[in-house]
């Protein structure tokens, strides 16, 4: 630990320096990404000076232990000896949790992709309640929800449903919801009563700035053609639906909910940028494998991570063994006993590496 402390106080030193160079100034998104990085091992390199500070008083108080002084005296020493050992036992705690490896997104804003998986109609329902469940949730903490891109099925579900969350720290609570959420309830349509068991896949990616990753514009199709709503329906009578295309990698954002063209296409290029920035990310964490498994977050879609289960009225999170006997209240947006326990466990992961 003292090692990686060491190497922080050099990197914030070298980071002082660096954002106070004209020439890195003049260059505002140079000098933005430094001044962040500079912030975040601020508060760490402070604790260690006064680790450091400590140590030095306690070594001190060791050597007058040496010399010859009165009684009095030695009781003084040994009182403070006591009370230093306590402090720097404290502070390495405190350490310990500065260290926790922060993700640089936790304060971003974050888009939410729901998407039906097996289940038919019944699954397209299931976007919708987590739709509403996600809305709750937002309106709880007072962030805000702006839609982005919804794709409607015939009986009032979706096949997809794409909305931005606007709020500090939204990333930090909802990464955890990244996965495979499955439903066991009885449908309406069922007359039997059989329970039916469909799923969604949920995907949370940070919203990205444009210091985080720049597309070429040669890169991307851009294609706009004339919105409509089920059955074929005209929207409205322009060409205002758009649809990007980005070459190298194949993926494909059509954005149709907004009558101006403009307006869609902003949205579809932050759900192109976040696609982008999570499928590098990805591929970062895939190098990094044997690091991800300590990672409750680690966002994996193909990973089952919730079971709503309405006849015994149960949600259960499988990677943390834990299930809570609220599913109504947790569908009407009370979810954070579940988030906490997530980021608990999350953080005594890597407590234990830090050890």
């Amino acid at each position: 630990m003292l090692n990686k402390l060491d190497f922080l106080r050099e990197k914030y030193d070298e980071l002082s320096l660096q954002i106070s160079d004209p020439e890195v100034i003049a260059d505002s998104q140079k000098w933005q990404k430094l001044m962040i990085e500079h912030a975040h091992i601020e508060p760490i390199v402070n604790k260690y000076s006064e680790f450091v500070n400590i140590s030095k008083q306690f070594e001190d108080a060791k050597e007058m232990l040496k010399d010859k002084i009165d009684d009095d005296m030695k009781d003084m020493v040994k009182e403070e000896l006591k009370q230093l050992t306590e402090d720097l036992e404290n502070i390495e705690k405190e350490l310990k949790v500065l260290l926790i490896h922060k993700d640089p997104n936790d304060d971003k804003n974050v888009i939410v992709e729901i998407r039906a998986g097996v289940g038919g109609d019944e699954a397209g329902l299931f976007v919708g309640d987590l739709f509403r469940m996600y809305s709750m949730y937002a309106e709880r903490r007072r962030w805000k929800i702006d839609l982005m891109s919804t794709s409607e099925q015939g009986i009032g579900g979706y096949k997809e449903i794409i909305f931005m969350i606007k709020g500090k720290g939204a990333y930090s609570r909802l990464k955890y919801e990244s996965g495979g959420h499955r439903v066991q309830r009885v449908p309406d349509t069922e007359s039997s009563g059989r329970i039916h068991t469909s799923s969604s896949t949920v995907a949370v990616l940070p919203e990205v700035d444009d210091i985080d990753i720049e597309i070429s514009p040669n890169e991307v199709r851009v294609d706009v053609f004339r919105s409509s709503g089920n059955g074929g329906q005209s929207v409205n009578t322009t060409d205002s639906a758009v649809r990007l295309t980005h070459m190298p990698t194949g993926i494909v954002i059509s954005c149709q909910d907004e009558k101006s063209q403009l307006k869609n296409k902003d949205k579809a290029f932050k759900i192109l940028k976040a696609r982008l920035y999570d499928k590098y990310q990805q591929e970062q964490d895939d190098e990094q494998a044997a690091q991800r498994k300590s990672q409750i977050g680690s966002g994996d879609r193909s990973q089952r991570i919730r079971t709503y289960n309405f006849p015994q009225g149960r949600v259960s999170d499988h990677r943390i063994n834990l299930t809570l006997y609220k599913l109504e209240a947790f569908l009407n947006g009370d979810l954070d006993e579940m988030i906490e326990a997530l980021i608990t466990t999350e953080q005594a992961e890597q407590l234990r590496e830090i050890d």
